[in-house]
């Protein structure tokens, strides 16, 4: 009885789940084995028939038992034994392939219900952006993360200025997120060197893709090659292959008067730290890159954020080609607001603000839920200067709010991943028939 409980557990059953590409051979390897069993079986009663054999025979082939309760007994331990031969049999042979801790027929499964999965848009970059994608990658292989390329800090700024290549440093990022590879490879592709070793700060992944954009001639064949290497679930594209700055209008109080000052560059907005009117790309008018406006007018959900707002991203939504994809497409589309505020950034920011922020910059109409956190049972460091993003008390608001409890356990500031793809999901299995009904016909 142990053994049967074991043997029909839920794993093993999950071979038989629709769409696994298993019980079509399951089928005609019972047909084989029948029809070699109905000619082995033939062999046998002519001898049975044709030449004496010792009484023992008698006890050994059952006689004893009627022939039809026969049948069915030695049927039934042969498809047992068949069973337990296939599964044990799988199992040695794609031991070599799956770690030893990993349910072979559960990664099989899931790997079949991440490929039934919806065609998902991601929008950003940083760390929300890499959080994100950590989570939606247990749910689908469709992904497509469109990562900016105004980063002008830290090593992806001195890359970009020393060697003329866009900054890899959210690619990398992106990489590391959607690898499924094994994770000491991804801790090496994210390992940054210290100081005094002459490569001052750079992380490895950057110069592993600088140089495979060398090797390869081009930036984006970099991307693919280097999501080739670390088995990226997905694809990751850049907003634009255009070398583009991000400007700010910020406001300074003085006085007498508010006065408006341009700052250029992503990281001289932050470090500014004023109160930020409006962001642009300079030049304005650049080309997104083609595979982005494809993925955006094939997807079934687009995300933006979670991640710095104006500068990871608006970044992306400020490309003129992504913003008339956006308004075509009839995808659902949902803004994910961040946990916490960022010094520097959205100082004092509700989730109102994120949203009347967003909508200042690509219009109404185009983003009309957010996802927001409702946990904000912590406080946090006062060097931080950070706070929980709240809701805005007694406000009208523009759009349909999906709220729970996304907070890292571990990192109170930012969002955990596994609760917020399970939230992303849920809304979408929810609405995505009202989606899809939208859509024009002929």
């Amino acid at each position: 009885m142990n053994f049967l409980a074991r043997f029909f557990n839920r794993s093993t059953v999950k071979w038989l789940y629709f769409g696994l590409g298993v019980k079509r051979w399951l089928v005609l390897l019972f047909l084989g084995v029948t029809i070699l069993s109905v000619g082995f079986a033939l062999v046998l009663v002519n001898i049975y028939r044709e030449s004496p054999l010792p009484d023992v025979f008698y006890y050994l082939t059952l006689q004893f038992i009627p022939r039809l309760e026969r049948g069915v007994l030695l049927g039934a331990l042969g498809v047992a034994l068949i069973a337990v031969a296939i599964v044990k049999l799988s199992e040695s042979l794609l031991s070599a392939f799956v770690a030893d801790d990993i349910n072979i027929v559960e990664a099989l499964y899931r790997k079949r219900a991440r490929r039934r999965g919806p065609k998902i848009v991601a929008l950003g970059g940083g760390t929300g952006l890499s959080t994100l994608l950590r989570g939606l990658k247990e749910h689908t292989d469709h992904l497509t993360a469109i990562v900016t390329v105004a980063d002008d800090g830290g090593s992806s700024g001195t890359l970009r200025r020393t060697l003329g290549v866009l900054p890899p440093g959210d690619i990398r990022q992106c990489i590391a997120a959607l690898a499924d590879s094994e994770p000491l490879v991804t801790q090496l592709f994210q390992y940054r060197f210290g100081e005094g070793t002459g490569l001052d700060g750079h992380s490895f992944g950057n110069l592993f893709i600088a140089a495979m954009a060398g090797v390869t001639g081009n930036f984006e064949r970099a991307i693919l090659e280097s999501s080739r290497v670390l088995a990226v679930r997905g694809q990751i594209l850049p907003s634009t292959l255009q070398n583009v700055t991000l400007c700010a209008d910020t406001r300074d109080p003085e006085p007498a008067e508010t006065r408006v000052a341009r700052v250029a560059g992503e990281s001289a907005i932050t470090h500014r730290g004023r109160p930020i009117e409006r962001v642009y790309l300079e030049p304005e008018h650049v080309p997104a890159y083609p595979g982005v406006v494809r993925a955006i007018l094939d997807a079934d959900l687009i995300i933006a954020g979670p991640g710095s707002l104006y500068t990871s991203v608006l970044p992306n939504l400020l490309v003129e080609d992504i913003q008339r994809a956006l308004q075509t497409s009839n995808a659902l589309k949902v803004y994910v607001c961040n946990v916490a505020t960022q010094p520097g950034e959205t100082d004092h920011f509700t989730v109102e603000d994120h949203f009347d922020a967003l909508t200042q910059h690509v219009g109404a109409g185009i983003f009309t839920h957010v996802v927001a956190n409702n946990n904000w049972n912590f406080q946090y460091p006062e060097h931080t200067r950070s706070e929980t993003v709240r809701l805005r008390e007694n406000g009208a608001r523009g759009f349909e709010l999906i709220l729970a409890d996304f907070v890292d356990e571990a990192q109170p500031w930012r969002h955990d991943p596994v609760k917020l793809a399970k939230e992303i999901l849920k809304y979408y299995e929810a609405n995505k028939n009202v989606a899809h009904s939208t859509l024009p016909t002929d």
